[in-house]
């Protein structure tokens, strides 16, 4: 395992380092900068295209593993662990799964990109964003929900899909916020799908600790002060990457009566983020204005109102869901349907905190 771990976080890491370094010089000079409005937290124009740096950090390393899962495959090497070799002919059944996804998410982040240059409108992004997740979904990569009929799990696993997408894109507010809470929960989700007693999921495990990797390398770049954003690009690939992961890892198994609470689990580790999404989407709509336009309403803004800095307010919100990551993790660990939901309501109450601190009065911004 530990051989596994250092391949796909060492290559990831390096990779993403090294791409988005290249983004840093080359994004002002194609005109892809991000300059500062009312509306955000920036004060100097800064390169975007991070997205790219990313990708580059994803789909390099898988195109990697995919030559030595074809050359390894009827002759392992000997050094390699038995337990990896076994595995070989598994990947490669699954690795046309695998590069539609990939082709997804490239798609969706080759929208973001085109956002990026030139604003597109939010209801052609919308539309977009669904048309190719009802498109991966209707492929296979769906919700079971333990329900014989199909349409319940695929409607909800476009949604899941859409609101994913468009959550880590709202979190892309701050230096390091959206990078660093992809990692949390890629992280999270490795552990999880590694670590599965009897089961270990290798396939997604692996993937997510590629995107670790990837997104620790894009941090380097992205942490505070900021030399480079991901933009739309890289949170539309994340948050479909995400997405597509949890799906396959836990939603999609087949599993017993005994631990289908597992179920919960991305749901608490994604809890903060679908919080924010929610509460904020739900506010602009309240207030008579467009979901996707933007305003300094988030989690992240209502903690700088209330006295934190920037950097505070940041690492507020990363130990926020790394504590609800952890508890969507304990959910492998118990075996009752009353321990689970304890952990649940843990949960639950993380977000009432929350939700209790944004309506604290706050200075003007």
């Amino acid at each position: 395992m530990w051989l596994l771990i250092a391949g796909c976080l060492g290559s990831a890491f390096v990779t993403s380092l090294l791409a988005t370094f290249v983004m840093r010089w080359l994004a002002p000079r194609i005109g892809l900068i991000d300059k500062p409005a009312a509306r955000k937290v920036h004060l100097v124009p800064t390169a975007l295209g991070g997205g790219i740096g990313i990708w580059c950090g994803v789909v390099l390393p898988l195109v990697a593993a995919q030559i030595l899962v074809w050359s390894w495959q009827q002759n392992p090497p000997e050094w390699l662990p038995e337990e990896l070799s076994r595995h070989l002919a598994g990947a490669l059944y699954r690795s046309r799964e695998l590069w539609g996804i990939v082709a997804a998410a490239t798609l969706l982040a080759l929208t973001g990109l085109a956002d990026d240059f030139r604003p597109l409108s939010w209801k052609l992004r919308l539309v977009l964003q669904f048309g190719v997740s009802i498109a991966i979904v209707a492929s296979g990569v769906r919700a079971t929900v333990f329900v014989n009929n199909p349409w319940p799990g695929a409607i909800l696993s476009v949604l899941w899909f859409v609101v994913l997408v468009n959550s880590f894109n709202f979190l892309d507010n701050m230096d390091g916020l959206s990078g660093g809470i992809g990692l949390i929960v890629s992280l999270i989700f490795s552990v999880m799908m590694l670590t599965k007693p009897g089961d270990p999921h290798w396939f997604v495990g692996g993937f997510f600790m590629i995107l670790a990797g990837s997104l620790l390398g894009f941090l380097v770049h992205n942490w505070s002060p900021a030399r480079i954003f991901m933009g739309d690009a890289g949170s539309y690939f994340l948050g479909f990457s995400v997405a597509s992961m949890t799906l396959l890892g836990t939603f999609y198994s087949h599993t017993t009566d005994s631990n289908r609470h597992v179920v919960f689990a991305p749901l608490c580790v994604m809890a903060v983020p679908l919080y924010d999404i929610c509460s904020v989407v739900l506010i602009r709509l309240w207030e008579g204005r467009s979901p996707f336009q933007p305003d300094k309403r988030h989690f992240s803004h209502r903690l700088v109102a209330l006295g934190l800095t920037k950097v505070q307010a940041v690492l507020t919100v990363h130990l926020t869901t790394l504590t609800t990551g952890l508890l969507g993790l304990t959910l492998y660990a118990v075996s009752t349907w009353s321990a689970a939901l304890v952990i649940v309501a843990t949960v639950g109450c993380i977000l009432l905190l929350i939700a209790i601190l944004e309506a604290a009065p706050r200075e003007a911004s």
